[in-house]
């Protein structure tokens, strides 16, 4: 199985700085919450000192997850156009309805659909993946399926 994970050069800059600032601003932050709810006295009865250990947990596990991404990320480059592929901005078009959605494939770590990104592992970036400009596909939904032709890849 693969075990990479595709991100544009600017998301695997991204992920980089929020690992650095978790190190450095956050893991300081909590460092001094603890100190002071250690001063608190009793620690079984600690409400702010159980809140900010499992703050202090939470973010050693989104170190510990970054630094697995970044370790296997592999950079992808803007698609070529003549197949979808990770990095290829496509629009489609709904068989019902006309309708035209643009989506660029990314890795499933950027993949946001308020912006536009769709995990190349998501229903419509598997059933995109290595298409043509005017190729048809379906796509299998929770609510059923869907067919759309490919109008543009970039």
């Amino acid at each position: 199985m693969n075990n990479n994970e595709y991100l544009s050069k600017e998301g695997l800059e991204k992920l980089k700085n929020e690992l650095e600032s978790l190190k450095t601003v956050k893991r300081k932050e909590i460092a001094d919450r603890l100190k002071h709810a250690k001063s608190l006295g009793d620690l079984s009865e600690n409400a702010e000192y159980k809140e900010t250990l499992e703050a202090m947990n939470l973010m050693e596990d989104r170190i510990e997850k970054l630094e697995d991404i970044i370790k296997r990320a592999v950079v992808i480059e803007k698609g070529s156009g003549s197949s979808v592929q990770l990095g290829s901005a496509v629009k489609i078009k709904k068989e019902t309805g006309g309708k035209i959605c643009e989506y660029f494939l990314v890795g499933q770590e950027e993949a946001d659909i308020s912006l536009g990104k769709i995990s190349n592992q998501s229903p419509i970036g598997r059933a995109l993946m290595g298409k043509g400009k005017g190729d048809k596909v379906k796509v299998l939904t929770p609510g059923g399926e869907i067919n759309y032709t490919i109008e543009n890849i970039s």
